[in-house]
Parts: C-alpha cells; structure tokens; sequence
C-alpha cells in the first residue's frame, strides 16, 4: 500500500540546489517511488525545482533520458555563451528542450502540488512560484547568478532560489505537509568545512605568473577551444569559471542551509554522497542516479516506520466534539 499522506497529513518532498549533483534526486524519487512513499507535495530549489517539476508533471522518466544520454561534448553544447547580457550563457537551448518535453504545461494544471523557489533581484525577496508556466518557473530558479541569465516575471527579475532557500522544507510546510522529507545534495562536500588559521600566503611558484595561452587556430573552433579551456579549466588543477562561480556559490548555499534547516528541520534528510562529483559534471547522471537511489534505501525503513506511526497516531487521536 502506497504510504502517501492522508487529508489530515500530507508527505512533502523537499528538493534542494547543487547543479549537476541534482541528478540524484532522480534515483531519490525513484527509491521512495518503489518503496510506495508517494509525496503530495513537491517543493524545489535550482536544481531541484527541474525534477521536481518534471516529477510533478509526470516526466522523470523523460528527464532520466536525457540525463543519461548527456556527454561532455553534448553538455558543452547546451551551454550558449552570452557576452552581451547579465550571464554568461543565455540557457535559451536548455529553456527549449525543457519546452519540447513538457510543453506549455502550467503549474495549476499539474497533478501534485509543486513550488519552485527564486530569489528576486535588488530586494532579496525569496519567491514561490507556484502558478502559471512550468518551465518559466524552473528557469528561474536555476538562474545561477553570472552564469544564467536571470528571468523577468511579472515585472521582477529574478535568478536562483538557493541564495535564500535552498532546500526548501518551510515552502513544503506551507503547502500544507505534515511529514516533509528533505534532500541536502551538499551536505557532503561542504560538511567538513574548518578554519585554517596562520595559512602562511606565499603563491606557489607556478601560479606567480597565470598567462592564457592564445587559441590554436582561427575562427569559431578556436574561440571554443578557449572558452571552453577558461569554462571548465585548462586540465590542471587550476580551476574554470564555472567551478569558481559555482562552488562558491555553493559554499553560501550550505551555510545558508545549516540555518534554516536549524530553525524549521524536516522530519527526514537523504544526503546523496556526491564527494567527487563536480558541479558541471552533468555527464556523470548514472552514478548520480544510483546514489541518490542508494541514499533513499538507507532510509526507507526508518520512513515508512514513521510514517506508518504518525498515520496510526492521528487516527487513535480523540477527534474534537462538535
């Protein structure tokens, strides 16, 4: 029997940000799926908000797909370059595959109740979308800063969600959920954190001196063989844009994370292991899958134990007299 909630105690699922680590929610869903934990309520940030709202319109199977069949050379290829706007890539090509699979599909229309979170430019503000166009929404709360272009709705220019919820188990509350189960894709990167104190600042002699080497050849070919090298990094150790912007990116998100799971914690927390996993590397979806199918194994036990407790609870509770 299918353990979702009940009108008096609904199952919230929680998806927070991590870039490519977000394929694991895919092998999450699909875990609590065969387990028959089926959530009422799906909230989502970055990341997150993508499956979630792809699971929410019934095409997680659609977006396995794609992930799996994602290469470095096909991962490059959606990545649009934007010199002339607010992010480097215009995520136009992402947007249209994204459109060709769910379509015009608004949020209101969706089976299960889905949020996606972002965050609006200038004033901070933390905004739930959680009516009109599906993929808009999803736009948005991916917009990494510098990276994608931020999204224009209703007058407000808004991009990632993360910067101030990133895993979004308060949205869940609101909506309704008695019983919210959280998804942290960062807690094992960023756990660790320490202070480093009398770090001794002499530059390693390699790094006295950074020059670009000019592109081989001319043309197209060139400029993408340099964009790509300052993207992703020249093959040392020497980081790219991308991880410069987004691991930093994401070292806030955790912290932030550690606070508002502090003050409104969820009922439960999967944390995939994805130590090692870059935060571009979106060609990697099959052993993110399966570890974010073995993270929700580990759990499964204790959630069905306590959702079975909880749902037994309430209905040995004396109901109040008329």
């Amino acid at each position: 029997m299918a353990a979702n909630g009940t009108a008096r105690g609904k199952i919230g699922l929680a998806l927070g940000g991590g870039a490519a680590r977000g394929w694991a929610h895919i092998g999450v869903i699909k875990a609590l799926h065969a387990a028959g934990i089926v959530p009422d309520i799906i909230a989502g940030t970055s990341i997150g908000a993508v499956v979630g709202g792809c699971y929410a319109a019934g095409h997680l199977d659609h977006l396995e797909r794609f992930a799996r069949e994602l290469t470095v050379r096909r991962v490059f290829g959606y990545l649009d370059f934007n010199f002339a706007g607010t992010g480097l890539i215009s995520g136009q090509k992402l947007c249209q595959r994204l459109q060709h699979d769910l379509g015009d599909r608004t949020i209101d229309s969706l089976p299960r109740k889905f949020t996606a979170v972002a965050t609006e430019i200038g004033s901070g503000h933390e905004v739930w979308l959680s009516r009109g166009g599906l993929v808009t929404a999803m736009r948005a709360s991916y917009a990494l800063p510098g990276i994608f272009r931020p999204v224009k709705i209703d007058g407000r220019w808004l991009f990632d969600g993360a910067l101030v919820n990133p895993i979004p188990v308060t949205v869940c509350r609101a909506l309704g959920a008695r019983y919210v189960i959280a998804v942290n894709l960062n807690n094992d990167s960023y756990a660790r954190g320490t202070v480093m104190p009398h770090l001794e600042a002499f530059p390693h002699p390699e790094e006295e001196v950074m020059e670009e080497e000019a592109p081989r050849g001319r043309g197209s070919a060139a400029m993408r063989r340099l964009l790509q090298r300052q993207f992703f990094g020249r093959g040392d150790d020497s980081p790219g844009i991308s991880t410069v912007m987004v691991d930093a990116f994401n070292i806030v998100q955790d912290r932030i994370s550690r606070s508002r799971l502090a003050g409104d914690p969820p009922d439960a927390m999967i944390s995939p292991r994805t130590d090692g996993i870059g935060l571009f590397d979106f060609h990697r979806a099959d052993e993110l899958i399966r570890s974010g199918e073995a993270a929700a194994k580990r759990e499964i036990d204790d959630l069905l134990h306590e959702i079975e407790s909880r749902r037994t609870h309430r209905q040995l509770a004396p109901q109040p007299s008329m």
